[in-house]
């Protein structure tokens, strides 16, 4: 599968610094909203305050396709480690959210993991 396979499912997730506009989960996430994507944004240090914003995955209510990771790889095992749990089992992984170890938990649960850029797969549609 490539990433811009990943364009054809409609229910994303983006994780990330998605309130921040000058960071690239806030773009992508916009970016998703404007093609008609039906797409939240997530950010484990969001509060209750951040509207529209879910802390976790897990807080969302319709089944995502697509899991758009764009934060720290540290972070991030734990959300694919979610993601597993939740049976999402597509994820795509921005620049600098990529690690060996991110990889391999994806290879080791059935979830296909490709490294990309969902603004630049946009741009090319």
């Amino acid at each position: 599968m490539k990433a811009n396979e990943f364009l054809n499912y409609k229910n994303w997730i983006v994780v990330g610094d998605v309130l921040n506009p000058l960071k690239y989960a806030y773009k992508i996430l916009q970016s998703l909203k404007s093609d008609g994507f039906n797409v939240v944004g997530v950010n484990p240090n969001s509060n209750d305050s951040d509207e529209g914003v879910y802390s976790s995955i897990s807080d969302i209510q319709y089944k995502a396709d697509i899991l758009d990771l764009c934060i720290n790889p540290y972070k991030g095992i734990k959300i694919i480690k979610e993601a597993h749990d939740l049976k999402i089992d597509k994820v795509l992984i921005q620049p600098g959210a990529e690690s060996q170890e991110i990889l391999e938990l994806c290879k080791a649960n059935g979830i296909i993991a490709i490294e990309g850029c969902a603004l630049v797969e946009l741009s090319k549609v």
